[in-house]
């Protein structure tokens, strides 16, 4: 009988260790995970997280079913996201624009409505044009514009979102009123790179990351990257601050949850998160794409969450879209 209840005991031990689902009482995860991407197929934002999830399933032992639910300039995905059961089996893409829209008056949704888990990725905007476009580099593309402002459209996602920022920062700092470039929005950086192709717009704000794949194959040239630095995958494209344009600003990705999420679950998944990111199948792929990959969780993060909804929120007073 003792040894009977030390087992006992010891399953219970073992067991309590576990985070359970609440619905049935089995360890999680017990069935399969639903990602949210906010944004369009083909993207960043698609991409970063479709390739987290294949690696991120194996870890957790839970298959991961991506779903795209675009729409709203972001704020169909996000408020699906925030909607969601907090059970841990709803996941999703959360991006700069939580920052944004809530200044917009376009939702009342905040950072502070989800669990964030990490930040995956912190990737500059950069000045791309058709590989066939009649400027060179960037004086060209300036001059252009001054000479003819309001001729050219650019794009890369919705009004006041992150690429919209970059437009506005940019013309900001080379001395240009934003209407001097007027923005088309779209549902991400994919339409409008398709939009760019199709000559429907002249530039796209969007990060390198996204436009990776049409500049390897020589559709598009890239005459600025919004950076400090110049990034280590494109060492040949310049930055604006070395074409005497003080503006760097960058699009992020972090992977969340629902608000309330119970905190063994989040543990959980923000540790399984982690390793995965130190995973070659992971950060392989994502890294010849052109993603700048960076990892950040815990305080950490709702830290910067805070910074970047008082500094966006700044940019959009700026750029008089605040509500």
């Amino acid at each position: 009988m003792r040894t009977l209840s030390f087992f006992f005991v010891l399953l219970v031990l073992i067991t309590g260790c576990q985070p359970s689902d609440s619905t049935t009482g089995t360890q999680y995860p017990s069935r399969p995970i639903t990602y949210l991407v906010p944004w369009n197929p083909g993207g960043g934002t698609d991409t970063i997280s479709r390739t987290l999830a294949a690696v991120l399933q194996e870890e957790l032992g839970a298959s991961i079913n991506v779903v795209n639910r675009s729409g709203g300039g972001g704020v169909v995905g996000h408020l699906a996201l925030s909607s969601a059961r907090p059970d841990g089996y709803t996941l999703g893409a959360i991006t700069g624009e939580i920052t944004m829209m809530h200044w917009q008056g376009l939702t009342p949704l905040r950072h502070t409505d989800f669990t964030p888990l990490a930040l995956l990725s912190h990737n500059p905007g950069a000045i791309t044009v058709r590989a066939d476009a009649p400027w060179n580099n960037l004086d060209e593309l300036l001059a252009e514009i001054r000479s003819n402002p309001g001729d050219l459209l650019a794009s890369g996602t919705s009004k006041g979102g992150i690429w919209d920022l970059a437009r506005i920062g940019f013309l900001d700092a080379a001395g240009l009123p934003e209407s001097s470039l007027p923005w088309v929005p779209s549902q991400g950086a994919a339409p409008a790179l398709q939009e760019l192709l199709a000559n429907g717009v002249h530039v796209v704000t969007a990060a390198l990351a996204e436009t990776d794949a049409l500049l390897k194959a020589g559709e598009v040239k890239v005459l600025a990257v919004m950076a400090d630095n110049r990034l280590e995958a494109y060492p040949d494209i310049p930055t604006l601050k070395e074409q005497g344009i003080d503006w760097a600003i960058g699009g992020w990705v972090t992977i969340g949850a629902p608000a309330d999420l119970p905190p063994e679950v989040a543990k959980t998944l923000t540790d399984a998160i982690l390793k995965v990111t130190q995973d070659s199948a992971y950060t392989t792929p994502l890294k010849k794409a052109g993603f700048n990959l960076t990892t950040t969780s815990g305080d950490a993060l709702n830290t910067f969450f805070q910074n970047e909804d008082e500094t966006n929120g700044k940019l959009l007073e700026m750029a008089g879209v605040t509500q």
